[in-house]
């Protein structure tokens, strides 16, 4: 909604400028209204926080993804494949957006686009949800093995511990960067 148009606010008489003449006739009779926009905060896409947010993100995923995928036994238990796809998938997503973000502050555009704003709301959703899942299935298996079955000497419990505790601050770094842009969305 642009609340500055004049349909919104309608008026007798178009405001009148520093040039003289009050904007009927002479020359300039196009008066530019700024339009109202909301602050961009940081955290968002296209701020230097929102920047800081998506590296965050890449890091802890891909740390996570590394950590897990370099242990020998990952393959033969689902919940720990699912947290090599989701934050394979978190690390991808994390470092698209920080690409973005970087061509955003560089070329000092604005990301609050309506369209823009809302692929990056569904994105971290959707990255968000499968990641914290994914940490939280793995955090059960490991749990199991190592307190319940007491078979971490034949394991790797501290591999697959680190990277289900990167994966939960993976997740952690990406809910802001999905509240920020739903509450961009929210109050257009």
């Amino acid at each position: 909604m642009n609340v500055s148009h004049a349909s919104v606010h309608p008026a007798e008489y178009p405001p009148t400028t520093d040039e003289g003449g009050g904007g009927g006739g002479g020359g300039g009779g196009n008066i530019e209204v700024p339009r109202v926009r909301m602050k961009d905060f940081q955290g968002m896409p296209g701020t230097q926080g929102g920047l800081a947010l998506r590296i965050c993100q890449f890091v802890f995923a891909a740390v996570g993804l590394c950590i897990m995928a370099t242990t020998s036994d990952f393959p033969s238990v689902t919940a720990f494949c699912y947290l090599v796809a989701a934050t394979g998938l978190q690390s991808l997503w994390s470092l698209s957006l920080a690409i973005i973000d970087i061509y955003a502050l560089l070329v000092m555009r604005s990301l609050q686009n309506y369209r823009v704003v809302t692929f990056f709301t569904i994105g971290d959703g959707i990255a968000s949800t499968l990641t914290f899942a994914a940490a939280c299935a793995s955090a059960g298996i490991t749990v199991l093995i190592d307190n319940d079955l007491d078979i971490c000497s034949q394991n790797h419990c501290v591999q697959f511990e680190t990277a289900t505790a990167m994966a939960f601050i993976s997740w952690f770094t990406t809910l802001p960067s999905f509240l920020f842009n739903l509450w961009s969305l929210a109050s257009r």
